[in-house]
């Protein structure tokens, strides 16, 4: 099994360092006898035992067999790859521990040098197969894929393996069954659980035209699914794959054991060779070899080197399960140090489901009027909100010469009348000035329009907040972080929505720069600041935050490949769980790499002082790794992610201030 020690000192390149990387066996680890380092540890640790009980009947040479099988099946685990890393100009962890043993055989000790392999190994045993283990949980995702399909070919129904689905297939789904693959519901409709993919407890409804995801289960209705990604690319894999690809993204703190790991490899073996050198000045070359010997096996940075990457893995595999996409350490550590929120309001704290509220007519004017001029401009536009003026208008004339003005509104000739359609402002509401501010404070976005340079009307639109939003944002407020609003609609309509979703502070009429700037404004101000949004629209600010957040993710290659972190399902409560997750986790981190330097710091003196032996050294090292190995597994527990958890106290009071 090839192992990539975390921290090799490199003479040469250092980029290629890997964080915790495993070969591809690693992954078939079921059980822990199949870790090929806990089975020659075991066995080192038998022979060692036979050893020990026969220098107890006073057979100290025949002792010394068991005692050297130990230290062969003991050091195979690391010797080997030691000498290649050597020929390669590396040198990590394991070639401390290998000079430690050749040092002690060549003084004699052959059972410390045995004791040394059989600790050693049986931990670096145990680290991989935790890792692996850990690791598994994100590729478990993949389980939720049935182990066969059934497809419509050639007028025929036939089960087919998912991976032999090729995009166009006619996919069937029966009650009860889960989505092979990615696709388009083509006939009937039913309700999907898609818990499993992003954490939201409550069914889908999907129909005719609905996209569906690999994984869904199909609840109530067989379903017709046009499939539109392979078993490779649908959204479970690419899922997988950007974790995966992305783990070796180093946060602060792994940057940090990185900058003490790689110098201080060789600065033992140096301090250890003039501590050799002293002793033999001194007249007393053996023992002090030995105490060099023990400092090199004391101050190494075993524990150190694990105690970031375990918990890493843990934490971001915990929340891909829970529909949460976190990509790499330095997503978590950035995630976990979050005090601010800036939240956009559109599709984020809003449905993004836009209807028309209210219209206003001006004298000698109709309601019907006013909707169909007001359509014959938007049917050109490709603004959310003109999708609902078009859904309320009885008709939609052709209009010609539409053109956009970029954050204002529209124009055009319909009929031979000049039309002009937009924001207040840009548009003066005139005789409507009351019915438009009064829109405005119900919290709805509101366009005028005007014909031939007379106000005709004004269309309240509004996008209301997601069920969910007041109870999330108390959420948020309660864990300590400050809660923006960055939108570009108008100021009264974001101060009332603001106002009900809990919302403080609030940034209105600003274009995609604007929100950039904004963003950009709290970072400068020692606020560790990230911004949730679309990941489309919201790409400057998202790239300008110390961390960008997708919402609603799930399928949207864009948004799960330009964000930070990724929320793959609609249900905003997602949000302060995954950042109580990632402060939990981040905890965790900082106690590890503290244990661990605490370790060392203890070490170096007692074996410089001879108080402690090399095997004791050697346990006391394994011993504490366990227990860091134990203590980043923590950071995979989901609770705070889970979205049927009570809310905080005084969550009501702070949803309605």
């Amino acid at each position: 099994m090839t192992r990539h020690d975390p921290h090799d000192a490199p003479t040469a390149a250092p980029d290629d360092d890997r964080c915790c990387g495993h070969d591809e066996d690693g992954e078939d680890v079921d059980h822990v006898w199949q870790v090929g380092e806990i089975r020659l540890g075991a066995l080192s640790g038998l022979l060692l035992l036979c050893g020990f009980l026969l220098e107890l009947a006073d057979q100290r040479v025949w002792a010394l067999l068991p005692y050297t099988a130990a230290l062969v099946a003991g050091g195979a685990t690391f010797v080997p790859e030691t000498l290649a890393k050597l020929l390669r100009g590396r040198i990590g962890v394991d070639t401390l521990m290998t000079i430690g043993a050749v040092g002690a055989t060549a003084l004699g000790q052959v059972e410390e040098a045995a004791a040394l392999a059989f600790l050693y190994s049986l931990s670096e045993g145990l680290e991989e197969y935790s890792v692996v283990r850990t690791r598994r949980g994100l590729r478990a995702l993949l389980d939720l894929v049935p182990r066969t399909a059934t497809v419509r070919r050639d007028g025929q129904e036939r089960e087919v393996d998912p991976d032999d689905l090729a995009v166009g297939d006619v996919l069937l789904v029966r009650p009860g069954e889960r989505l092979a693959t990615d696709g388009i519901v083509r006939e009937g409709r039913a309700s999907l659980d898609v818990s499993a993919l992003t954490g939201e407890s409550v069914p889908v409804e999907a129909g005719p035209g609905d996209e569906v995801f690999a994984g869904s289960v199909n609840g109530s209705a067989a379903l017709e699914v046009e499939v539109t990604a392979t078993a490779d690319d649908n959204s479970l894999a690419r899922i997988v794959h950007i974790v995966e690809s992305e783990q070796s993204r180093k946060g602060v703190t792994q940057r940090l054991t990185d900058r003490i790991a790689r110098p201080l490899v060789p600065g033992i073996l140096v301090v250890a060779a003039l501590i050799a050198a002293a002793g033999a000045l001194l007249g007393e070359a053996l023992l002090w070899v030995e105490r060099a010997l023990v400092v090199v096996v004391a101050a190494s940075p075993c524990a150190l080197a694990i105690s970031v990457p375990v918990t890493v893995v843990a934490s971001v595999g915990a929340a891909s399960r829970r529909g949460v996409l976190i990509k790499g350490g330095a997503a978590l550590e950035a995630l976990g140090r979050v005090r601010t929120v800036a939240l956009d309001k559109t599709g984020t704290l809003t449905r993004n489901e836009p209807a028309v509220v209210a219209v206003a007519a001006a004298p000698g004017h109709d309601r019907d009027t006013v909707l169909r001029l007001a359509a014959a401009l938007e049917a050109r536009s490709e603004h959310p909100l003109a999708r609902a003026v078009l859904r309320a208008a009885p008709a939609v004339p052709r209009a010609t010469e539409v053109e956009a003005v970029p954050g204002a509104g529209l124009f055009g000739v319909c009929d031979g009348r000049r039309l002009r359609l937009g924001r207040a402002g840009w548009i003066e509401p005139g005789v409507l000035a009351d019915d438009v501010a009064r829109m405005q404070r119900e919290g709805a976005t509101t366009v005028l329009v005007e014909v031939d340079g007379a106000v005709v009307g004004a269309v309240a639109v509004r996008d209301d907040l997601r069920p969910e939003a007041a109870e999330a944002v108390a959420r948020l407020r309660a864990g300590g972080h400050d809660v923006v609003m960055l939108t570009g609609d108008n100021a009264a309509t974001a101060h009332a929505l603001a106002e009900r979703a809990g919302i403080g502070e609030v940034h209105a009429d600003l274009r995609p720069e604007d929100k950039s700037r904004i963003v950009g404004r709290l970072r400068g101000s020692g606020r560790v600041t990230a911004m949730v949004g679309d990941g489309v629209n919201d790409a400057p600010a998202l790239a300008t935050a110390d961390v960008g957040v997708a919402m609603g993710a799930m399928g949207a290659d864009v948004a799960v490949e330009t964000a930070d972190v990724a929320l793959m399902g609609d249900d905003l409560r997602l949000l302060p769980g995954a950042l109580a997750h990632a402060r939990r986790s981040r905890r965790i981190i900082l106690q590890n790499v503290v244990v661990s330097l605490a370790l060392i710091a203890v070490l170096i003196p007692l074996a410089l002082a001879g108080v402690l032996g090399l095997a004791a050294v050697v346990l006391v090292h394994e011993v504490a790794e366990f227990v860091i190995i134990l203590n980043g597994v923590r950071a995979g527990r989901t609770t705070r992610l889970r979205l049927d958890t009570p809310a905080p106290a005084g969550a009501s009071e702070a949803a309605v201030r």
